[in-house]
């Protein structure tokens, strides 16, 4: 966490590192509790949560899963923006109404702090349009990727477009690597970890974006982690 320089104002190497670092000293927030993962705040210091999701998780009730008790205890415990996903987005087809209603959801029970992160998935066919209302209709400042979800690699060349298309926007992009413990997943939803491998070269390729790694810490470390960081 920093606490003297705005977040806009900072490049994408040294955004990265503060982030995985946030990420990584906190470790990957277990599923139905409040991530402890805090990336860059403002120039006075206030917190930023980078990692809270709305909705109900499909396969069980979580803690907090009513957005106006999540807002409270999110500033009961000194936090002064959030960046809210969906879990709507994980499954879900229709993408577009999963960000509309995650955008409205901010604004009606967000209590001011919940800034909403829409989702795209560069399998479908109509995922430009979707980044594009999560920028000019919602205007979210960033979104939130799924890889392993929505069955694609970070060597595919549409992911390497939609970095390209979010960092022309002045888009954030957070990638979560892992939704749920292993241990917790139902046997008919085993998802495995996003493979990062390739991410380092596709960013060596992007100028200028950013990049969140959300519940980064079992899935990347040492070499892994440098690499991306230094790309």
């Amino acid at each position: 966490m920093t606490k003297n320089k705005p977040l806009d104002s900072l490049g994408r190497r040294e955004f990265l590192k503060t982030a995985v670092a946030a990420a990584a000293a906190a470790g990957a927030a277990r599923l139905g509790r409040p991530a402890a993962a805090f990336a860059a705040g403002d120039a006075t210091g206030r917190l930023v949560d980078v990692n809270v999701n709305l909705g109900r998780w499909p396969l069980r009730r979580v803690r907090f899963d009513d957005t106006a008790g999540l807002a409270s205890m999110l500033k009961e415990r000194g936090v002064a923006q959030a960046w809210a996903g969906s879990f709507e987005c994980l499954l879900h087809k229709d993408m577009a109404g999963a960000n509309a209603r995650l955008a409205s959801e901010c604004r009606r029970e967000g209590q001011g702090i919940l800034l909403p992160f829409g989702s795209v998935n560069p399998k479908f066919p109509d995922w430009v349009e979707d980044l594009r209302r999560c920028a000019d209709v919602h205007r979210m400042p960033g979104l939130r990727l799924y890889p392993n979800y929505h069955g694609y690699r970070l060597d595919d060349p549409e992911f390497a477009r939609l970095l390209g298309l979010a960092a022309g926007r002045g888009l954030i992009v957070e990638i979560a690597l892992i939704m749920e413990d292993e241990r917790m997943m139902h046997p008919l939803l085993r998802v495995q970890p996003t493979d990062v491998a390739p991410l380092a070269g596709v960013l060596k390729k992007t100028p200028g974006v950013r990049i969140v790694l959300v519940n980064a810490l079992r899935a990347l470390r040492d070499k892994a982690l440098a690499d991306i960081v230094n790309a």
